[in-house]
């Protein structure tokens, strides 16, 4: 791929209006820290040796189910790829999330990226609960190879769409790492867009 990806969300296409997630950049409208982030490629299924401590990093597997026992969450996760414009697909449900598949599984070193809807005209959405999570909360992701992958939550932010770290969050390489992404802040009702996003960074605890 020749251009660089910029890692979004379009939302209220076709004339819908949604509230889901969101990191909105228009066609043509790229900013500054899009244009610097890198294409987004498969991450190969290569086990790395875990620093001491820690639990090895699994091969890869698709995971097919989320569970954040602390606020209630227990989803089906769905495959989401890339648009026809270089954009990251969004769940097409807004009560079940979806993992981004080219990049880590969770378990894999680097970061596997999962997103979901906050809410939508008829309601919360499946992550509408995430920002009352705190630090230590577990979070199960259930692989289809039928592993269990436990992370811990380490870390919570929020990011204006022009501030989003795109080649943080989708980091191929590194500690096995599970990124939750949903929209927070404003919403602006012209737009009908969010203005921030929320991500909660979790790192690896065990396997089973």
């Amino acid at each position: 791929m020749n251009r660089w990806l910029a890692l979004s969300v379009l939302l209220g296409a076709a004339g819908l209006t949604l509230l889901g997630i969101a990191v909105t950049v228009p066609a043509g409208e790229v900013g500054p820290s899009f244009r610097s982030a890198p294409p987004i490629v498969a991450t190969p299924p290569v086990p790395i040796k875990a620093p001491a401590g820690r639990p090895p990093a699994v091969v890869r597997s698709a995971p097919v189910e989320l569970s954040i026992p602390a606020i209630g969450v227990d989803t089906r996760l769905s495959s989401l790829g890339l648009r026809p414009d270089g954009t990251v697909e969004v769940p097409t449900s807004y009560h079940e999330a979806g993992w981004y598949r080219f990049g880590p599984s969770p378990g894999q070193a680097g970061n596997a990226v999962v997103l979901g809807h906050i809410d939508s005209v008829s309601g919360r959405g499946v992550f509408f609960e995430l920002r009352a999570l705190h630090r230590g909360n577990l979070i199960r992701v259930s692989l289809a190879d039928g592993r269990r992958v436990v992370f811990a939550v380490r870390s919570m932010a929020t990011y204006t769409k022009a501030t989003f770290p795109a080649r943080q969050i989708y980091a191929g390489n590194g500690p096995s790492t599970l990124e939750l992404v949903t929209c927070a802040g404003t919403f602006d009702h012209t737009t009908h867009h969010y203005l921030s996003n929320l991500v909660v960074s979790a790192s690896l605890v065990s396997i089973h």
